[in-house]
C-alpha cells in the first residue's frame, strides 16, 4: 500500500493525500482499491517510505520498474532522481546519490497519462470504453522493487542464437566499468557446460555449440546461462539468465508456397489473439499464477502460438512461454490513431501525417520493446502495426524493424494498409476465413478471424447491457460446431498458401463476448476436446513438406 492522490497537473507535490493504493494495479482498476479515473487534466502522485538494509553497506542501490503507464517523474528525498516515458517498458534508476545515511528514505512518483487524447502508444485504452476499447489504465501496473548491486554491475544481456553457425552471439552490458574489466559467460545444460568464452563488456561473445538441442513448441529446451563481471580477476556481479537454440524463417514448400518455418522445418503457426486484460486488475494479472493460466489453457486447447494484441506484458510473462513452448508474435501497443483503412487491397491512400514529436515518441517506444524483449526465445515475429491505427511510414519503419532484429520475422500491418514490405501479408476476415490476397513472396497469414460470441450470464463485465461478439450463439456445442467449420475452411486455405492464423480470442474482453473463456476465466466456453484435436490437425498440417 502506497499513498496517493490525483491533483490538477502542474500542481505542488500535495501535502495531503487522498488515500491509499495497492501497487502494483492501476489506479483505475478494483485491485488498487481506488478504482478512480484520470484525465488529460491531471497528474497521479504515489508516495511512500522505505528504508535500506544495514547489509547493503557499500552496494549502490537500485530502484527498478516494471511499467510505468506513461510518464514517470521519480523523486526520493525530494530529488529529481530520474523520469521514463513509455507505458510498457521496465527502467531501473541508480539511487545512490540521494539516500540519506540512514533512516526513512522519502519516494515519490508523480505520473501523467493522457491516455487517448494524447500521441502515446496506449493499446485499447481510452477514457470512454466502448466496444473493442476499453477502461484506461493509468500509474504503476508492474512491480516495484529495490536492489543491491556493486559499483561496477551488469545491467543488461542479449543473446541471439544462430543455428547455422551454431553458436550464441551473447552482449553483456554493464555499468561503471573501468579499462580491463571482463565479462565472462558461460551456457550450461543442466549442470554440465556446454560453451563459455569472456571478453569485454558491450562486444559480442560467440559461444559454439556442437551438438545444440533446439527449442520449439514441442519441446521447449532451455539452457541456462551465467553472466560474471570480473575486476582484477575478482567476481564482483554475477547473474543466472537462460537463453534457447532455434530459428526464425521462411522457405517455400513443394507446391512454391512460402511457408513459415521453426528450425527450418515448416509449421503452421495458429493461436490464439491475446489481449492480456483482467476484470480486476486490467492490464495486471492479479497473480503469477494467474498469468501462466492463459498460456497453460492456450497449449492445453492446441495451439502453438499467441499473438500479444497491442500490449506488453512483464517479461514473467515472456518466461513463462519460454519455459512452455509458446511462440509469441508481438504487437507494437497502438496510438495516435487514424485515419484510412484499406483491408483487402494494397495501400494507395494516405496515412497518419504524425507529429514530429508522436513520431520520435513511437520510435523510441518500439525500439525500447524489442530492447527489453530481444532475448526471449519465445518471440518469433514482431508487429509494429495493427490495421491502421496510427501506421505512419510503414514500409520504414518494417525496413527499420528487420534491420534491427533480422533474427525473426516482421508482419508490418497486420490486417493493412498493405505494403510490398517484410516477412508477411497479414488479411484480417471476420467471422470465417477467407483469403482475399496472395503474396507469392512473403508468408501470406490470416491475423484475425473468428470472434464467435457467447453469453454465459454470471460471467460478463456489466450486466443487461448489449455484450457483443461478431456471431452469436447459444452454447459450448453450438461455439464449437461453428469453430469447427472454420477450421475446415482454414485447413483448405492452408492448401491455397496460408501460412498461419489467430482466432480472436483467448478471453472475453469487457463487453466483448467472443472469447475461448469468460473474461474471470472460470468458464471455458468451448468443448475443449475437440477444439485440442481441431487445432492439433491444423497446427500439424505442414508437417508432410
Amino acid at each position: 500500500l502506497w499513498d496517493y492522490a490525483i491533483k490538477p497537473a502542474g500542481a505542488m507535490e500535495p501535502k495531503t493525500m487522498d488515500g491509499k493504493i495497492l501497487v502494483p494495479f492501476a489506479v483505475e482498476s478494483s485491485l488498487s482499491g481506488v478504482q478512480k479515473g484520470l484525465t488529460e487534466k491531471d497528474e497521479l502522485w504515489y508516495r511512500r517510505t522505505f528504508s535500506v538494509p544495514a547489509a547493503w553497506k557499500g552496494s549502490n542501490v537500485l530502484l527498478n520498474f516494471g511499467a510505468v503507464d506513461w510518464k514517470a517523474d521519480v523523486f526520493v528525498n525530494d530529488i529529481l532522481a530520474g523520469s521514463h516515458t513509455g507505458g510498457f517498458t521496465p527502467f531501473s534508476l541508480d539511487i545512490t546519490p540521494y539516500l540519506k545515511a540512514k533512516g526513512e528514505q522519502k519516494l515519490v512518483v508523480r505520473v501523467f497519462d493522457g491516455t487517448d487524447k494524447g500521441y502515446q502508444p496506449r493499446g485499447k485504452q481510452v477514457l470512454n470504453p466502448n466496444g473493442i476499447w476499453y477502461t484506461p489504465v493509468s500509474g504503476i501496473w508492474q512491480t516495484v522493487w529495490i536492489e543491491p548491486v556493486a559499483k561496477s554491475h551488469i545491467s543488461g544481456i542479449k543473446a541471439i542464437p544462430n543455428l547455422d553457425q551454431k553458436n550464441i552471439a551473447v552482449t553483456v552490458a554493464a555499468e561503471n566499468c573501468t579499462t580491463g574489466d571482463l565479462v565472462e559467460v558461460k551456457i550450461l545444460d543442466k549442470g554440465k557446460l556446454v560453451a563459455s568464452a569472456t571478453g569485454l563488456p558491450g562486444s559480442p561473445l560467440r559461444l559454439g555449440i556442437a551438438e545444440p538441442k533446439l527449442w520449439s513448441p514441442d519441446s521447449p529446451f532451455l539452457y541456462d546461462m551465467e553472466v560474471s563481471l570480473r575486476q582484477g580477476g575478482k567476481t564482483v556481479d554475477k547473474v543466472d539468465s537462460y537463453t534457447a537454440m532455434r530459428k526464425i524463417g521462411t522457405k517455400r514448400d513443394k507446391g512454391g508456397i512460402l511457408r513459415m518455418t521453426l528450425n527450418d522445418k515448416p509449421l503452421f503457426h495458429y493461436g490464439p489473439l491475446d489481449q492480456g486484460w483482467w476484470p480486476d486488475g486490467l492490464f495486471t494479472a492479479p497473480t503469477d499464477e494467474a498469468l501462466l493460466f492463459d498460456i497453460l489453457k492456450t497449449k492445453e486447447l492446441g495451439y502453438n502460438m499467441i499473438r500479444k494484441h497491442v500490449k506488453v506484458e512483464p517479461a514473467r510473462w515472456y518466461y513463462h512461454c519460454d519455459k512452455t513452448g509458446m511462440i509469441v508474435w508481438q504487437d507494437m501497443p497502438n496510438g495516435d490513431q487514424g485515419p484510412q483503412w484499406q483491408m483487402h487491397s494494397y495501400f494507395t491512400g494516405e496515412e497518419r501525417h504524425r507529429s514530429a514529436e508522436s513520431e520520435a515518441c513511437y520510435r523510441k517506444e518500439w525500439k525500447e520493446i524489442i530492447d527489453y524483449l530481444y532475448s526471449f526465445p519465445s518471440i518469433g515475429v514482431w508487429v509494429p502495426f495493427n490495421e491502421a491505427w496510427g501506421q505512419f511510414k510503414g514500409p520504414e519503419i518494417a525496413e527499420w524493424t528487420k534491420a534491427y532484429d533480422p533474427s525473426r520475422l516482421v508482419n508490418p500491418a497486420s490486417g493493412g494498409n498493405h505494403y510490398l514490405t517484410g516477412d508477411i501479408l497479414d488479411l484480417h476476415h471476420y467471422p470465417q476465413p477467407k483469403m482475399t490476397l496472395l503474396d507469392t513472396n512473403r508468408a501470406t497469414v490470416l491475423g484475425e478471424y473468428g470472434g464467435i460470441g457467447l453469453v454465459i450470464p454470471d460471467h460478463v463485465w456489466v450486466k443487461n447491457r448489449d455484450n457483443w461478439g461478431y456471431t452469436r450463439f447459444n452454447s459450448p456445442k453450438e461455439v464449437t460446431d461453428e469453430y469447427a467449420r472454420y477450421a475446415d475452411e482454414l485447413l483448405r486455405l492452408i492448401g491455397c498458401g496460408f501460412a498461419a492464423a489467430v482466432y480472436t480470442q483467448t478471453t472475453d474482453v469487457e463487453v466483448e463476448v467472443n472469447g475461448l473463456m469468460t473474461y474471470d476465466r472460470k468458464v471455458v466456453k468451448v468443448e475443449e476436446e475437440r477444439i485440442r484435436e481441431i487445432n492439433r490437425t491444423i497446427c500439424n498440417s505442414l508437417n508432410e513438406q
